[in-house]
C-alpha cells in the first residue's frame, strides 16, 4: 500500500536536486520579463513622449493642430504655455501647449 509519508520523501528528493538551480531561474525570469516588459511598453512610451515634446515645442503661427479634445484649428499666436487657435473664422481660443496632440494636415472648412 502506497503511504503518504513515502510520497511525501520521494518528492522531497526531487526537490533539493532542482532547488539549487531553481532560485537562477527565477532571477532569469524576472530579468527576461523585465526586458520584455521595457522594450514592449516603456521604450515606446518614452520616445512617443520625446517625440510630442519636440513637436509642442517647434509649434509655430499658422500650423493646422488638433487638440487632445479633438478641436482642429490654426495656430494664430504661441506663448510661454498657451496656443491661441483659430477655430473658425474670428473665433479664437486659447489653449495649454500640452494639450495640442498633433498637427493635422489638409485645410479647414
Amino acid at each position: 500500500m502506497f503511504f503518504v509519508s513515502e510520497a511525501y520523501a520521494m518528492a522531497g528528493n526531487q526537490g533539493q536536486q532542482g532547488g539549487a538551480s531553481g532560485g537562477l531561474e527565477g532571477i532569469f525570469m524576472l530579468l527576461a520579463m523585465f526586458a520584455i516588459f521595457y522594450f514592449l511598453l516603456i521604450r515606446p512610451q518614452q520616445k512617443r513622449a520625446k517625440q510630442h515634446k519636440e513637436m509642442i515645442e517647434a509649434l509655430k503661427s499658422g500650423d493646422q493642430v488638433v487638440t487632445a479634445g479633438g478641436i482642429h484649428g490654426k495656430v494664430v499666436a504661441v506663448q510661454d504655455k498657451a496656443v491661441t487657435l483659430e477655430i473658425a473664422t474670428g473665433v479664437r481660443i486659447k489653449v495649454n501647449r500640452i494639450s495640442i496632440a498633433g498637427t493635422s494636415s489638409g485645410s479647414d472648412e
